[in-house]
């Protein structure tokens, strides 16, 4: 809570100190970092992950998602390429207006429950999602708050997760994970989406 705060009151500062009240601001999500963990698990990381995706709610930011390229043990990754590559695209969106070109993948934005089954609808479509590979990295929780692996699958512009564990579905996360290794939900042109959660725990 405390970063949100401090990093909202950073951008308007800068903002303000320039006096230009839309400038600009573009900014890098955490990487993956630490140790894989093979269960499910509620790392720091990502709730500060979160807190970032929650400050493109302020006017024009942009974010660019590397929690595919990082390393374990070294919290800057060294794949400096594809990070500036990233950050180009959402600058071209953000700083340019340029529509055509796709600077974000698609952005969770809520959740149905539908029988065993929770259907997830997002924002920023833009060009949709990649097809082709078995998707990893999400988990799914029942009353007991308890999160399982889960299976999901793309239909058009959501996503639907279940588990044959799981019988009533109450809380879906994705790449809820210092190092959500393996996570693979990603935009038609490769840009990996933000961790997200559909509960508040």
């Amino acid at each position: 809570v405390e970063y949100g705060s401090l990093f909202s009151s950073m951008i308007n500062d800068w903002r303000s100190k320039w006096n230009i009240q839309d400038l600009p601001f573009i900014y890098v999500q955490l990487a993956n970092f630490m140790q894989v963990q093979d269960q499910p698990s509620d790392g720091g990381w990502a709730r500060l992950r979160e807190v970032q995706l929650q400050s493109l709610k302020i006017p024009s930011t942009g974010m660019a998602v590397i929690s595919d390229i990082g390393e374990w043990n070294d919290i800057h990754p060294l794949n400096k390429k594809d990070v500036g590559r990233r950050l180009a695209l959402s600058a071209m969106n953000v700083a340019y207006n340029d529509n055509s070109v796709v600077g974000t993948a698609p952005i969770y934005d809520k959740m149905e429950i539908r029988g065993r089954e929770v259907v997830l609808s997002f924002t920023k479509i833009n060009n949709g999602f990649k097809t082709g590979e078995v998707l990893k990295g999400f988990t799914i929780a029942g009353t007991d708050k308890t999160f399982v692996w889960a299976k999901a699958r793309i239909e058009g512009d959501r996503i639907i997760v279940w588990s044959d564990k799981i019988e009533k579905p109450v809380a879906v996360r994705y790449a809820w994970a210092d190092n959500p290794q393996g996570a693979n939900l990603k935009s038609k042109n490769g840009l990996p989406c933000s961790s997200f959660r559909t509960d508040s725990w």
